[in-house]
């Protein structure tokens, strides 16, 4: 087996801990020729597609990437931002948010980010900490665990160790469904976008829909706890909120092919719901922590229209979390929770209190 460089540089500074925030992914430019590259990479991952690989192959390549590529690629051009993607924008700027806070609260720790398709890849983003110093790494993930999500993230940062002849010490962060700094987060930013752009008239029957990417059923039936976690977020949340699951509606987004995936979906809800006489319907996304393609165009663009076109007025799509105060201190602390123990150089303290 060839092992990788491992030597690290003589102008490293020896930080030794680093937080590597990892993310699923976006293509690199709003090309039929970039998306593919992506689809073609997230699409051939076995805990993501869960059928036979020489079958799928066959028809992930002649049936879905010619036709899926094109069209992808209109819905990124619709919502690609000057500085990129904006999955990538917001987790740059969520990377500078921890790092800034971090310091304030004098951890001597690396803060990178990693996409689990595309680039900057995982295992070049251990292999850049361990030659800027790290000894070890703490890995955030995402809020609720899936298989599908954060199971192959880690999948592919321990493929990486098995290339390192002197392995990083890690941790990771399974997940943060019930964690008190993110509900209180998610529901910072519910009341800024309400205190910006007015609160939902519950008593005139206005909704607020929570929608969280959806995952095939028979997922949740072989054991995957992603369905359980979501519905504990969304509980917490609701009740951080002080509303009731007559005001608030939990559904799941993103349903590709023809499987059951879990329910309700968010589409033809919404799309009830305007047709029932619903004036207003905001739709907020607690389980994707930065804006991507799949809220921006889907949410903000397929959702609204498909809510007016059924006889709603007013349609809000309220931002991710992104690189709020609120989340950047909420992440700080999960962070000082998980490196707790490790020679972080901390003056204070490990818990980190926003600034």
């Amino acid at each position: 087996m060839r092992f990788d460089l491992e030597r690290p540089l003589q102008s490293a500074v020896a930080h030794r801990v680093a937080v590597l925030l990892i993310n699923l992914g976006t293509p690199d430019a709003p090309t039929p020729g970039a998306v593919r590259r992506y689809l073609a990479q997230f699409l051939s991952d076995p805990r993501v597609v869960e059928i036979p690989a020489l079958l799928w192959q066959i028809i992930l390549r002649v049936l879905i990437l010619p036709f899926r590529s094109r069209a992808s690629a209109k819905k990124y051009a619709a919502v690609w931002m000057p500085e990129g993607s904006p999955l990538r924008v917001h987790t740059e700027k969520q990377v500078e948010g921890l790092r800034h806070l971090l310091h304030l609260n004098e951890y001597a720790v690396l803060v990178e980010y990693a996409m689990r398709y595309g680039t900057p890849d995982i295992p070049a983003m251990l292999n850049q900490l361990k030659l800027a110093g790290a000894e070890r790494l703490l890995m955030p993930m995402y809020p609720q665990y899936s298989s599908s999500t954060t199971a192959t993230a880690f999948d592919a940062a321990f493929g990486a160790l098995k290339r390192m002849r002197n392995q990083l010490e890690i941790r990771t962060v399974r997940q943060y469904a019930d964690h008190p700094a993110y509900i209180s987060a998610l529901a910072a930013q519910v009341h800024h976008y309400w205190h910006v752009h007015g609160r939902p008239d519950f008593t005139l029957g206005d909704k607020l829909v929570l929608s969280f990417h959806g995952v095939p059923k028979r997922t949740l039936d072989l054991g995957d706890p992603y369905h359980e976690q979501c519905q504990q977020t969304a509980a917490l949340l609701m009740h951080a909120l002080a509303l009731t699951p007559v005001e608030c509606r939990v559904t799941f987004q993103s349903r590709f092919g023809k499987a059951e995936w879990l329910q309700p979906y968010t589409a033809p809800t919404v799309r009830e719901l305007g047709a029932a006489g619903v004036r207003r319907v905001d739709v907020f996304c607690p389980g994707f922590t930065a804006d991507c393609l799949e809220t921006v165009e889907e949410i903000g663009m397929e959702v609204r229209a498909e809510f007016m076109q059924a006889g709603g007025k007013e349609f809000h799509a309220i931002p991710c979390l992104n690189a709020s105060s609120a989340w950047i201190a909420a992440l700080g602390e999960i962070v000082a929770q998980h490196l707790q123990g490790w020679p972080v150089q901390a003056a204070t303290p490990q818990t980190v209190v926003a600034s």
